[in-house]
């Protein structure tokens, strides 16, 4: 990062494992102060925490559920008492709950429009309101919003609202030097996507990018990174899938 009287400060959420603890840690190792957000797994919250601050950083695990309005305020408030402001914003909280169409339940319904549309839109509107001048908001999409496969309808549908968001708030912000981008993934291999999948899915999965091989999280984490960097202040209201070629 280019050198500045303080740190930039980045609030990641769902950020206790996966790609958001992946994230948090590149976040933290280019330089800046790093809010670890979670909502049950605080034991894996405060073990990203301790590791980022091994390694030299600074980080504090907050517990908040974003998809309601006043815990997603709660954040900023409590990052802004132990940072002093907020520069960076990266929605990575999300739940996917697959079923046809047809069949998707209503409580499935609507704990995914809770989470990863209603918990996005609330912390985006937070942002617009107190993101520091040239801060950064980095959204996480997927790629199923452009491979629409079946059973992920409900998912993808969040997704792609969460896309539209990025799109339109980039230009709702001209005049502060704020970038707003997305990031969509393909099959990464984390621990909640390995599990309960045969070898054989994870294989052919792994094979569908002509890079042939799953995602790891930090090729999600250096995407945000650069996103968040002096190298991606051109970067505007784009969506970049990372997903090694797989659409």
């Amino acid at each position: 990062m280019t050198a500045q009287s303080s740190p930039k400060v980045a609030i990641v959420t769902g950020a206790s494992r996966g790609i958001g603890a992946a994230i948090a840690t590149s976040l933290a190792q280019d330089g800046c102060c790093v809010v670890v957000n979670y909502v049950s797994n605080e034991a894996e919250a405060h073990q990203v925490v301790a590791s980022i601050e091994h390694q030299g950083g600074r980080a504090v695990a907050i517990r908040a559920n974003v998809s309601v309005l006043a815990e997603a305020a709660a954040l900023f408030d409590q990052t802004t008492a132990f940072f002093g402001g907020v520069d960076v914003l990266v929605n990575n909280a999300g739940i996917m709950q697959l079923s046809p169409i047809a069949e998707a339940d209503e409580a499935s319904v609507d704990q995914q429009i809770a989470v990863n549309l209603k918990g996005t839109l609330n912390t985006l509107q937070l942002a617009a309101k107190r993101l520091r001048e040239g801060g950064r908001v980095i959204n996480l999409s997927s790629s199923v919003v452009g491979l629409k496969l079946e059973t992920y309808g409900v998912y993808a549908a969040t997704k792609a609202a969460v896309e539209s968001l990025t799109a339109i708030l980039s230009k709702e912000l001209r005049g502060r030097n704020i970038t707003v981008n997305a990031v969509a993934p393909g099959p990464t291999a984390t621990d909640l996507f390995l599990e309960g999948k045969p070898p054989q899915l994870i294989e052919k999965l792994s094979k569908m990018p002509p890079l042939e091989r799953l995602g790891e999280p930090e090729d999600i984490a250096r995407t945000v990174t650069f996103l968040a960097g002096p190298d991606g202040r051109w970067v505007n209201g784009q969506v970049l899938r990372v997903n090694g070629g797989i659409v």
